[in-house]
């Protein structure tokens, strides 16, 4: 787990980055609270993958319903009693509450607990910080929880709200909390600049792609679907895939492997959580973005899921993060994964939503249908036919074997070259507009 500041002699001190992970777990008591019901039983599983993915030791889960949050505990006064004595009788040193609470809730929380209180967004920027491993990845993650450190510098500090004093540190009366407040704030101004040149980065980078008419296919999906495992399966790479949340937080770029024009780059990206900070949908958003400029989504959902309102929920989730980053009207192709853990056969299914395939990246099941259908998807923007050349025409010949488009070609008794071609109608359109060309059947205009 992460602590954001440390006291000493009677001052804060800034980590470097904010985030402090030790070895030794910490001993926690999970709050599930349901809005209206008790929370069900998928509910309390992922917040307990969570706490355990940021390195906790869960003793217990608490589940409670409460309509409607109370403005001091969020919780019921005799619910917030109930849970300090769990806290007390196993010694807990965190209480971890599914819920967004607000700065003062913290504040109240941790008096009456005597334990450190994280909410689901305090968690979820602390498993980030654990796994971001790139430069671009790890400013986003401190920006994320700088903005939300921002909002709580007054949890816990009742020194801050003294006047600074004594010999050598007499001054116009700033205290140490306006301090920290400023010092934050010129903190994210840098990480915002830097985040800048890192977009403007890769904005360069899209338009050299966009140059070479790659079609790009993002994967999105609810975290821990299976992303990364057919990732590796569709573009025969080693990207890494493991049974945990959030394993994947940079996006990898890597060609689709079936060997066939046109090529087609696949794009893997950060998995998606309900209650997903919106800090992180903020400081991710040039990440995020990847996904926006695809010309397929592959919407990756865990089939293995207890019950159909699991499934449904999760996929609402990740067209909900889809709609906040503006990919709403990318077509998708909604992609149900491990179907080797629920026996249903692998198949692909059309429906008033587009297309459905099942399938497992496990085991392989069905990623042949999956290929054929991202292939059908892009069939229309590709042109299969001849082009007619005469000897002399050595450069326009050289320029379709370079594109790797040439299927097959055939030589005439009278010289004539006939190429039976596949390659992006985009592509063969700029090089009619440079070179005569005979077609079979003919370029549309």
């Amino acid at each position: 787990m992460s602590n954001q500041f440390e006291q000493e002699d009677g001052k804060a001190r800034s980590k470097e980055n904010f985030v402090v992970h030790q070895d030794e777990k910490e001993k926690t008591l999970l709050i599930s609270i349901g809005a209206g019901k008790l929370p069900d039983e998928a509910t309390r599983e992922e917040l307990k993958l969570l706490a355990e993915s940021a390195g906790a030791e869960v003793l217990e889960i608490l589940a409670f319903n409460r309509p409607v949050p109370d403005a001091k505990y969020f919780l019921g006064k005799g619910q917030a009693e109930e849970v300090a004595e769990k806290v007390d009788f196993h010694k807990c040193d965190l209480a971890i509450f599914d819920a967004a609470l607000s700065p003062s809730q913290e504040r109240n929380l941790e008096k009456l607990l005597q334990c450190r209180v994280l909410d689901r967004s305090g968690l979820v920027l602390d498993i980030f910080a654990a796994r971001a491993k790139s430069r671009e990845g790890k400013l986003q993650v401190e920006l994320a929880q700088l903005t939300h450190l921002s909002t709580r510098l007054v949890r816990g500090w009742t020194h801050l709200e003294r006047q600074k004093g004594g010999i050598g540190l007499r001054g116009p009366g700033e205290t140490q909390l306006e301090t920290d407040r400023r010092l934050l704030g010129e903190r994210i101004k840098q990480l915002k600049k830097r985040l800048e040149k890192v977009e403007f980065q890769r904005a360069e980078l899209r338009k050299n792609r966009n140059k070479r008419e790659f079609l790009t296919v993002a994967l999105a999906g609810y975290t821990n679907a299976g992303k990364s495992t057919l990732f590796n399966i569709l573009t025969n790479s080693q990207v890494l895939a493991r049974d945990q949340l959030f394993a994947t937080l940079d996006p990898t770029y890597r060609k689709l492997a079936d060997g066939k024009n046109p090529e087609i780059l696949l794009v893997d990206t950060v998995g998606f959580v309900s209650g997903l900070p919106h800090e992180l949908v903020a400081a991710f958003r040039s990440t995020l973005e990847e996904t926006i400029f695809a010309d397929l989504i592959l919407h990756i959902i865990d089939r293995s899921a207890k019950d159909v309102d699991e499934i449904l929920s999760r996929e609402a989730v990740v067209d909900k993060v889809l709609t906040e980053i503006g990919a709403e009207k990318i077509p998708q192709i909604r992609v149900y994964n491990k179907i080797d853990l629920t026996g249903e056969k692998a198949e692909v299914i059309d429906s008033a939503e587009g297309k459905k395939v099942f399938i497992s990246a496990k085991s392989g099941l069905g990623i042949d249908a999956l290929i054929a259908a991202i292939r059908e998807h892009f069939s229309d923007l590709q042109y299969r036919g001849e082009v007619l050349l005469q000897p002399s025409d050595g450069e326009i010949r050289a320029i379709f074997y370079r594109e790797q488009a040439v299927v097959a070609q055939t030589v005439e008794n009278n010289g004539e070259i006939r190429l039976q071609i596949d390659i992006p109608k985009s592509k063969l359109a700029k090089i009619a507009s440079k070179f005569p060309l005979r077609t079979n059947p003919p370029v549309e205009k």
